[in-house]
């Protein structure tokens, strides 16, 4: 599975869900509110900005926002919310693609990081970033925290959320750091629809070394984007790198 082939024209369809999920008010509007602080009165730069599910509101805000998306389906789909004009977006991938400007924020959400599968990838990833900055800027990225806690002897798989009409569940190649999640989708008929998508898992640790390699320093860390702390327990982060200021 390449990424070009999971976000077809079918899941930018389907990408979209007002007002639940990641597009519930109580889970979007901490993310555009901590990102708006970020930007500082700043331009701000999205990788993998896929339907605008986070850049249309934070533009909403009076934040310049700029994109990179790598699916043309994705972007279609942003593109029935706002042009050109008020988004600009850039095909391509995250590791390598450019975009003029400098920014003070560019930020990646919602796990998408581990959507490069190799080590390599990511820490271009955070190079690229760092190319897209300014003296001080920042780098936010949102991530999970892998499970591997849950993970037994001779167990490859994890069942990370089972609620009514919906089971996801990730099964792990611990000895290449790979993920598989699996998300199942259902209703009263005996029929069930079936999303996959491939990840390389990280751990925080990792994380601050790639983003060191880049010239990062972490600036902050927290379980989610209301600022509560970060713990052995937390099942994700909400990481920001910053640049050294300028002499």
């Amino acid at each position: 599975m390449n990424q070009e082939e999971i976000w077809n024209a079918d899941a930018a369809r389907r990408y979209d869900t007002p007002g639940t999920g990641m597009f519930a008010p109580e889970v979007l509007g901490p993310a555009v509110d901590r990102l708006a602080r970020l930007a500082e009165e700043g331009a701000a730069l999205e990788f993998a900005i896929g339907t605008g599910r986070v850049a249309v509101p934070l533009a909403g805000r009076g934040v310049p926002v700029t994109g990179i998306e790598l699916s043309p389906p994705m972007l279609a789909q942003l593109r029935t919310k706002a042009d050109e004009s008020a988004i600009p977006v850039v095909i391509g991938d995250m590791a390598t693609t450019t975009v003029p400007g400098e920014y003070t924020l560019v930020y990646l959400v919602y796990n998408t990081i581990s959507n490069l599968l190799t080590q390599a990838e990511q820490v271009e990833c955070f190079r690229n970033a760092a190319r897209h900055l300014g003296p001080g800027g920042r780098f936010l990225v949102e991530l999970w925290v892998p499970e591997l806690r849950k993970l037994p002897p001779g167990q490859e798989a994890t069942v990370w959320e089972c609620a009514p009409g919906y089971i996801g569940l990730d099964t792990y190649d611990v000895l290449r750091q790979h993920v598989v999640s699996h998300h199942f989708r259902f209703d009263a008929s005996e029929q069930a629809r079936l999303l996959r998508s491939p990840h390389r898992y990280i751990w925080p640790a990792e994380l601050d070394l790639m983003a060191q390699l880049a010239g990062f320093e972490l600036e902050s860390r927290h379980a989610d984007w209301n600022g509560a702390p970060f713990t052995a327990d937390s099942r994700s982060h909400v990481s920001v790198y910053r640049l050294p200021a300028a002499p």
